[in-house]
């Protein structure tokens, strides 16, 4: 052992599950000692000591659950001497995205200009996303908005659940469309498929780089999802953001404000192609991650979220994040549980083009591999967090 640990902390419970890891077999017995504010390992005659993060008091005599497993380490769970400063799980695109003020889009992928200084008069959040299929409980007489869409008018901005609506106006600044058929109407919309996206939408690309951006909803609405441009004021600058980390402090704030806001908190992952590539279970977003990655000849080991994720001040890194279970449903894996929860009003849909739900799932999978072992399941679930 030479100082790398991880500790998961919840806020609600004031209680945390300390992982001391081991990095091979130690050549003499190694003595560890936790104290309210830092963790001490000596072993051979040397001694490592790492300062917790200032939020962080532990409470070393409330010390339960001890135990040792070969490769992994000591595990402990405690309690803490105060609850961390709470977590600010605001979703910052409602917050963020005013009326009144100029803005700039970007791609997120590779940082170019997608609409250029625009003003919106109005910022509206949309209804559910199954909103249409409870209006039968609402009406007694037949669906008076079977014929209608929810479009913005120009200087409208429209907010969903993963992307929002905007009316292209006169704006010059357009990306590329890749167009699959023409382009659809209210009535075509209404004629649907419950499984399958319409054919008819265009996909929206970004000119520089390709990536897909949204797509076309009428000839003068377009739809970009909020995991492919980043918004920024008028007045501030641009500084890109690792791809992984933006998506998944995209999708933990996605989880934790539906699942704040609607009590839900079973979620399949779609993408526009209609297919089911996840299913995702929040287990709780008041998680405070913190790790340590010791001396430099330790780093071979795992850790929650690699090099590019740990502070450049310190060894230790602090994180709000979110707890997921989750089931991937690529390749008709887990088809049947998918099928349940596809037709389960509980079960709450997002989706995102089909490329970043690979790559959500490919940061799942990598969180899942950083655990150890005897954490990454739980029943027939696999165990990851998404950094907020």
């Amino acid at each position: 052992m030479a100082g790398r640990f991880l500790l998961e902390i919840r806020r609600g419970t004031q209680s945390a599950l300390l992982v001391i890891r081991e990095t091979g077999l130690p050549s003499s017995p190694v003595d560890v000692s936790v104290a309210a504010d830092r963790l001490e390992v000596r072993s051979g005659g040397s001694c490592e000591v790492t300062a917790l993060p200032a939020e962080v008091s532990l409470a070393p005599s409330s010390c339960r659950g001890l135990k040792h497993l070969p490769g992994e380490g000591l595990h402990l769970r405690m309690r803490l001497c105060r609850p961390p400063p709470s977590a600010d799980l605001v979703y910052t695109l409602r917050e963020s995205l005013k009326p009144q003020k100029n803005y700039i889009f970007y791609c997120q992928s590779c940082g170019d200009i997608i609409v250029k200084d625009r003003k919106f008069l109005r910022v509206l959040p949309l209804p559910s996303e199954n909103w249409s299929a409870l209006v039968e409980e609402w009406c007694c007489h037949p669906d008076p908005f079977a014929r209608s869409t929810l479009h913005p008018q120009r200087d409208d901005c429209f907010l969903g659940d993963t992307f929002f609506l905007l009316n292209l106006g006169n704006e010059s600044h357009v990306p590329e469309s890749v167009m699959c058929s023409s382009t659809e109407t209210g009535h075509d919309a209404s004629q649907r498929g419950s499984n399958l996206k319409s054919k008819e939408n265009t996909r929206v690309i970004c000119k520089r780089c390709k990536t897909m951006l949204g797509e076309t909803v009428s000839s003068d609405t377009i739809k970009y999802y909020v995991t492919e441009v980043i918004i920024r004021p008028s007045e501030g600058s641009f500084s890109p953001t690792l791809r992984s980390q933006f998506v998944q402090h995209m999708v933990a704030q996605i989880l934790a404000e539906l699942s704040s806001a609607k009590s839900t908190f079973r979620f399949t992952i779609e993408g526009d192609n209609g297919k089911i590539y996840i299913l995702i279970w929040l287990l709780n977003s008041d998680t405070l991650l913190v790790e340590s990655l010791g001396s430099s000849s330790s780093h071979s080991g795992f850790t929650l979220f690699g090099d590019t994720f740990m502070p450049n001040s310190g060894p230790v890194g602090t994180w709000n994040a979110v707890k997921v279970l989750y089931q991937p449903c690529i390749k008709s894996r887990n088809k049947d549980i998918a099928d349940a929860w596809e037709n389960d009003i509980g079960v709450h849909p997002l989706t995102f083009p089909s490329e970043t739900c690979m790559e959500l799932l490919l940061i799942l999978g990598l969180s899942t591999a950083s655990l150890p072992p005897s954490l990454r399941y739980m029943n027939s679930f696999q165990v990851a967090f998404l950094k907020m």
